[in-house]
């Protein structure tokens, strides 16, 4: 309801007082019928006004059109299934009355009551409007239309007609003024429970909640807001009183200005002495004040010479900076030392590298040796394993053939053409063997060159995921920026607003340092980037109390040891003078001059942790070097970066190792560009790679395939010659057996039998040799492995021993910033004692001449208790009286006047004041017995309430309670259904759906009997409930609407009205099913579902 004037607030108020106080003065002892009856009476000139006749609705919400619904003077059932449009009525009732679409809990806007793919939705609401308290019955007739029409954009129009048709009025305040009259309430929930408010009301846990709801429905809340608002005004009219009376004393004064004018007419004289005393007394006051400044000052001068802080600040940086210098110069010799230390390992590496490949050469040749020794023993066996065999023969021989002759001719012929073939195999195995040599080492090539080849793949795909991951960064800064500085960065920055919100923060955080500042020149973003480093991420606090706070917000965002840097250091709204500390140079700009930051705090954090103001950007490498290293650096520049970001100091060099400036890059989309330019690139050179990767795989395959091959080209090769062997051999002793030489078959068994022993020792040798080969390759590759983690490790080491000689150099230089700073304060110091000194030397010289001129005017020195402020003041006033007497000498007449007129004026005006009290004082006594009388109606209501909750819970064998507590501002109400009555548990969640929804419905009948409305709403009141509950709670409101029956109910409800009695009194509207499209389900709260209903009549 909107704001009325202050008249039309108390007249309301009345108003609603009076309809209350009626229906208080019901005794409590009397029945239901009673209640009724007096109701009744009381309402016999109300009954015909406010009630609603009809409602109309088109292309509002998801319906096209539906009514107009004729609405009787009683009881009325709205009755459908979901999407028939149900709530859309009363949807449409709480809109076309003016209501806003957060009362609804339907939407947040009018727009969002717009039919789908409509421009407009048109409500009509007919009020009737008979009887002698009928409103502008002469105007309206009997009845007003009341035309809401909702634009897309949610805007609407509001037009009231008569009975008639006639337009009226479509002022918003004429329709205020007819629901004030017609005392409907639209956010009251007596007059329209919704849906959702019943459901907030059966799962509320608070009790608070409980109770505003009574007060909101007894209209107890808007007379308590009324009474506030009395209480503001009286009190804005006392400041206006006592502003008024601060104005008296000014008024006051001037009549006693004017009064003493006129009782000092004849005291002209006197007023000269008295200025000539308060002369000599100025004079000697005077004196008495150089005197006390004279005395303070050698006070002062004391205490400067005892004040020894600043020499002792002084002498505490001093050893500060002492302990920091060891510092920087052992972290520095330690950084070179490990530097040295990883060149040397990176030299050793290379030449290591070397020794490794030549030793897996030896080892694979070594291996080549032993297996052909292998082979060379193994045929070496199997020849005396025959020749073994042909003895054996030859001895158990006993005859001889007689064409031996014949026969041992053709075994020597078959002889010589197998030692030829042998010859041949032989040659063939050579050449194998070669062969196979050159393929292993192809072999041992194509996949060195498959691992270079693996391992640069390897680095590009690194990179590649790495600019990919920058490239999404950048894509999601395109919206927000901040994401540049980290995914988390801009949801940390809402809980530090939402912290700075609650108070958390005794100033809120500044950060982070990236976001803040910005580049005069874009190209200088690497250099910058590089001098400030890890500080881009960093946010600032003023104290270690905002730090905690900040820290535990960072938890929920970052994990441990990953978090941004926290800098403490109070805030300051101006810039650090660093007139003497900065670095100047004629050509080329500091840090501090290329960047502009959006608070002072941010320079300053930067100039105490980084040092900006003392460091240059020169562009060119070569310039660089000879500014800071060919001579003497420039004053006050410890370092310089250039355009790549190389660290440049005057001994030493640091190359960048960054080409593009991540945060504080200026062209977004270039940056953008350049980037998938870049993964392009990547992206061929990783399929180049593959390609030679999978083509070097193949080769290797193809190599793997063509050394087995000839190598089961050599075995078969080998068993043929061992074939070829076994079969000489055996000739050989056929021969033999033929001319029976069995002595010189053993003599060549016992030789071979020395060579095999021969060849078993050149076996094991080549083992030896073999076993020997591979530990020294796994030595080698040992070693190799372990220097190349000692340099990883190296370089991890030397990356903290960077950071804090960074640190340690920043807080080196804020240490030698304090001293010149310091020094100069002992300077100044010692300079204001000096200048303190010659002050009071001065002042005593003053002082010598004030006495002198003192004593000319009163040779005797007189004692004064005023100040010379009071006493100038007094003789200005007194001169002026003088004045003004000298120029009104002769007419007294005009300062009687005037001191008359004055009189007159400051005795009116303190009347004034006066009855201005009074009237506060007897409206705070009103004001004291209406909240009496307040309380005792709030205390009315609720016992009233209560009895009626009592007695409706009877009607279902229940009994329950409702607790009042009006200076907590409480409602607890408990209820225990048949057969708990023992339980300890009483609290409405403990209930079922339809006992906390009957419950509901009995606390809303007992607020319906103690307020009054011209129509009653209730929305889906009996879903939760089951048969036996809700024929209870039908009868009950049936029986309240028999007993109100100048009053009209409406109840929507999805259930069956079967069951209800046949009278006049009750009229039920019956809504058809919504027509929905094949395969959809849907209800009517989806404001884009094309569903309808139209009216029908039982």
């Amino acid at each position: 309801m909107s704001k009325r004037k202050a008249k039309e607030i108390s007249d309301a108020t009345a108003f609603k007082s009076r309809k209350v106080t009626s229906v208080e003065n019901v005794p409590r002892e009397k029945n239901h019928q009673v209640t009724s009856s007096n109701s009744f009476c009381h309402s016999t000139n109300t009954g015909d006004i406010g009630l609603i006749e009809s409602i109309t609705l088109k292309n509002f919400m998801c319906h096209h059109f539906l009514g107009p619904f004729h609405f009787g003077p009683n009881v009325n059932f709205i009755v459908g299934n979901n999407g028939s449009g149900k709530s859309a009525i009363l949807t449409a009732l709480i809109v076309g009355l003016g209501g806003k679409a957060t009362v609804t809990n339907r939407g947040l806007s009018l727009k969002d009551f717009v039919k789908t793919n409509e421009n407009t939705a048109d409500i009509t609401v007919k009020l009737r409007n008979r009887g002698p308290d009928a409103y502008k019955k002469d105007v309206y007739g009997d009845s007003i239309s009341i035309e809401h029409r909702i634009s897309g954009d949610g805007c609407r129009t509001c037009r009231l007609k008569n009975k008639s048709g006639q337009l009226i009025s479509n002022k918003k305040e004429e329709l205020t003024a007819i629901l004030d009259h017609f005392n409907i309430q639209l956010d009251n929930p007596v007059s329209i429970l919704s849906q959702e408010m019943s459901k907030q009301f059966l799962h509320s846990k608070n009790e608070s909640d409980k109770y505003k709801f009574f007060m909101k429905a007894t209209l107890l809340e808007q007379m308590k807001r009324d009474y506030i608002h009395i209480k503001h005004t009286k009190t804005v009219t006392r400041q206006q009183v006592e502003r008024q009376e601060e104005c008296l004393k000014d008024l006051k004064q001037e009549f006693l200005q004017k009064k003493e004018r006129y009782e000092n007419l004849a005291s002209f004289s006197d007023m000269k002495a008295a200025v000539e005393n308060l002369k000599k007394a100025m004079a000697w006051c005077l004196v008495r004040e150089k005197e006390q400044l004279l005395q303070q000052l050698k006070e002062d001068i004391v205490n400067e010479e005892n004040n020894c802080k600043h020499q002792d600040n002084l002498q505490l940086c001093q050893n500060k900076i002492i302990q920091v210098e060891k510092k920087l110069q052992f972290i520095r010799s330690r950084t070179d030392n490990l530097r040295e230390e990883q060149d040397s390992m990176l030299e050793g590496n290379l030449k290591l590298r070397e020794q490794v490949k030549v030793i897996r050469k030896a080892h694979k040749e070594q291996e080549l040796v032993y297996f052909r020794a292998l082979n060379k023993l193994k045929q070496s066996e199997q020849e005396q394993n025959i020749l073994l065999e042909k003895i054996n023969k030859s001895k158990t021989s006993e005859s001889a053939n007689s064409d031996g002759e014949t026969e041992y001719t053709k075994q020597q012929k078959t002889l010589c053409d197998l030692r030829e073939q042998l010859a041949e195999l032989q040659d063939k195995c050579s050449q194998l063997n070669e062969e196979i040599k050159n393929k292993h080492q192809a072999l041992f090539t194509g996949k060195e060159e498959r691992d270079k080849l693996s391992v640069e793949e390897r680095n590009v795909q690194a990179l590649y995921e790495s600019k990919l991951k920058k490239k999404n960064q950048l894509l999601a800064s395109r919206s927000n920026k901040l994401k540049r500085f980290g995914d988390h960065v801009p949801d940390l920055l809402a809980a530090i607003g939402q912290a700075c919100a609650t108070g958390r923060f005794l100033k809120r955080p500044v950060g982070p340092i990236g976001a803040c500042i910005s580049l005069k020149d874009p190209t200088l973003a690497v250099a910058v980037e590089c001098c400030l480093r890890g500080f881009v991420k960093a946010f600032c606090c003023d104290n270690y109390k905002d730090e905690a706070v900040l820290q535990e917000l960072m938890s929920h965002y970052y994990p441990k040891g990953n978090r941004p840097q926290i800098i403490v250091s109070p805030f300051s709204d101006k810039l650090y003078n660093i007139h003497g500390r900065k670095a100047h140079h004629p050509e080329y700009p500091s840090v501090l001059d290329i960047i502009t930051a959006t608070s002072p705090v941010i320079i300053n954090c930067l100039i105490d942790m980084r040092g900006i103001e003392s460091i240059l950007i020169i562009k060119e490498k070569d310039k660089a070097r000879r500014v800071m290293q060919q001579g003497r650096p420039p004053k006050n520049c410890r370092e310089a970066f250039t355009a790549e970001g190389d660290q440049v100091y005057p001994n030493r060099y640091y190359t960048s190792d960054f080409n593009t400036a991540v945060y504080l890059g200026g062209d977004l989309e270039a940056e953008i560009s350049m980037l998938e330019s870049d993964l392009e690139n990547h992206q061929a050179q990783l399929s180049r790679f593959q390609l030679q990767v999978n083509s070097v795989t193949e080769d290797i395959v193809n190599m793997e395939n063509n050394l087995n091959s000839t190598v089961m080209t050599l075995k078969k090769t080998l068993a043929s010659v061992n074939q070829i062997r076994a079969a000489i051999t055996e000739l050989e002793t056929a021969g033999e057996e033929q001319v029976n030489d069995i002595r010189s078959l053993e003599e060549v068994a016992q030789e071979n039998l020395q060579k095999i022993e021969a060849e078993r020792q050149i076996v094991q040798e080549a083992k030896t040799e073999l076993d020997r080969q591979r530990e020294m390759v796994e030595d080698a590759d040992a070693k190799y492995s372990s220097i190349r983690e000692r340099i990883d490790q190296l370089s991890e080491e030397m990356e903290p021993q960077k950071d804090e000689q960074l640190k340690l150099e920043a807080e080196c230089a804020k240490h030698e910033r304090n001293l010149k700073i310091l020094e100069n304060k002992v300077k100044v110091h010692e300079d204001n004692i000096q200048a303190m000194r010659s002050d009071l030397a001065q002042r005593e010289e003053e002082l010598q001449e004030y006495v002198a001129k003192a004593t000319e005017i009163s040779p005797e020195r007189q004692q004064v208790s005023g100040s010379t402020k009071s006493i100038d003041s007094e003789i200005t006033r007194l001169k002026k009286k003088i004045k003004v007497y000298e120029s009104n000498h002769g007419e007294q007449e005009q300062v009687v006047r005037e001191y008359a007129e004055a009189l007159a004026l400051y005795r009116e005006k303190t009347n004034q004041v006066r009855d201005l009290r009074r009237f506060i004082d007897r409206l705070d006594n009103i004001m004291s017995d209406r909240q009496n009388r307040y309380k005792i109606m709030r205390r009315s209501l609720s016992v009233r309430c209560k009895l009626y909750f009592n007695n409706f819970l009877i009607k279902m064998n229940c009994c329950g309670s409702m607790i009042f507590d009006h200076n907590n501002e409480t409602l607890s109400i408990s209820v225990k259904p048949p057969g708990r009555e023992e339980d300890g548990v009483s609290d409405m969640r403990s209930l079922s759906g339809g006992e906390r929804s009957f419950s509901t419905v009995c606390f809303m009948l007992s607020l319906w009997e103690i307020t009054e409305s011209p129509f009653r709403c209730l929305d889906e009141f009996d879903v939760y409930m089951d048969m036996h509950n809700r024929r209870i709670c039908l009868d009950l409101l049936l029986e309240l609407s028999e007993r109100q029956h100048l009053r009209q109910f409406i109840f929507i409800t999805p259930l069956t009205t079967s069951n209800l009695p046949k009278t006049d009194l009750i009229k039920i509207h019956q809504l058809r099913d919504p027509e929905r499209e094949r395969g959809q389900t849907g209800d009517e709260d989806d404001p884009q579902h094309e569903g309808g209903g139209f009216f029908l009549k039982v």
